[in-house]
């Protein structure tokens, strides 16, 4: 195709004339507006899916203390913006009337629940921490004749979940160490 200078100069202000004519507003279908989301003033936080070890990550919108909406991030390499059944259900555990939401204690041979707040709750479970670790540690073992030690906590278990994210997991990982706890395991495991 041959452009002479006098059609290059037709095409180039044909060009800049309509970019004008867009700028001002004549071109509403090339410059259409942004549709208001229904949950604009929502506050955006990522998560992890709870149900499984795959690691699925996932868009929560929260308004007044409650989950109003719920995506895929499309950042994840691993699910790229889906979630599976069980995860899109985590607005229905989020929102539901039936959860719990209080520290619920049940006395040795009571039959009723009873409501405990967390400054009672923590400490009560220290304390049943503390006093198994310390009738259940073992410190040395007979190995071959010979006293070796071990220093670990034989009555306790640590089982992780796939809603913790790495760092979560290496801090609970390093307080069952501290403990002297050998039995660790995931959830996806078993």
């Amino acid at each position: 195709m041959e452009l002479s200078r006098r059609g290059f100069l037709k095409l180039s202000g044909a060009g800049i004339g309509a970019a004008a004519l867009a700028q001002l507003g004549f071109s509403a279908p090339a410059f259409a507006a942004a549709e208001e989301l229904r949950i604009s003033e929502a506050a955006e936080s990522t998560t992890v899916c709870p149900y499984c070890s795959v690691g699925c990550s996932a868009i929560v919108s929260v308004m007044d203390g409650k989950v109003v909406g719920l995506e895929g991030l499309p950042d994840s390499p691993i699910n790229r913006a889906r979630l599976c059944s069980k995860g899109q259900s985590i607005y229905q555990v989020a929102n539901n009337d039936r959860r719990l939401t209080k520290v619920r204690y049940r006395a040795p041979g009571a039959t009723e629940w009873e409501d405990k707040t967390w400054d009672e709750a923590i400490p009560a479970i220290a304390r049943l921490i503390k006093d198994t670790r310390d009738a259940t540690f073992v410190e040395t073992e007979n190995v071959d004749g010979k006293q070796v030690t071990v220093s670990r906590c034989e009555g306790i278990a640590q089982l992780g979940g796939a809603a913790l994210d790495n760092e979560e997991c290496y801090l609970a990982t390093k307080f069952g160490r501290a403990l002297g706890i050998v039995y660790m395991e995931h959830q996806a495991r078993i």
